[in-house]
């Protein structure tokens, strides 16, 4: 099969193309792009358990662990017991991690511009659909063919 009909791999290259505009701007800032990932998440939804967060952010736990540790480390975020699971913890941006968003949010809204007019703003936002709509297809369980083979 050519790799460019291969639906993985262009999704890759489509994320790497994306992801040029961000890079510049995430090393700028000193955060990695999965510890973006878990600022923009939590600044988005509030505060939330590791395994929601893991899920959102799309990260494996071993992964989270390392981040949090790091952003911790760096106070952009906290973390407090559960409410009704001590052993639980809930986790949220700072008063540091909410001031960084919102301090890069305006060149952040500029790269989705850029992208936005050279791909089409009406594209970017079909583009998306069509990605959502992907995702929430291949979440559904497969239907179970029936075999032609006697029991």
């Amino acid at each position: 099969m050519d790799d460019r009909r291969s639906l993985p791999i262009a999704l890759l290259r489509a994320r790497e193309a994306v992801m040029a505009y961000f890079r510049p701007h995430h090393r700028k800032g000193g955060i990695t792009e999965q510890q973006w990932r878990v600022i923009r998440v939590l600044y988005l939804e509030g505060e939330m358990d590791a395994a929601d967060l893991a899920r959102r952010a799309c990260l494996l736990a071993p992964s989270l662990s390392r981040i949090l540790k790091d952003l911790e480390a760096a106070k952009y975020l906290k973390h407090r017991p559960g409410d009704s699971d001590s052993l639980q913890s809930l986790l949220s941006l700072s008063p540091k991690g909410s001031a960084m968003v919102t301090g890069v949010a305006p060149f952040l809204d500029r790269i989705h511009r850029d992208i936005a007019g050279r791909f089409g703003a009406d594209r970017v936002e079909d583009l998306l659909a069509l990605l959502d709509e992907l995702e929430r297809a291949l979440a559904q369980p497969t239907p179970q063919r029936k075999s032609r083979r006697g029991p």
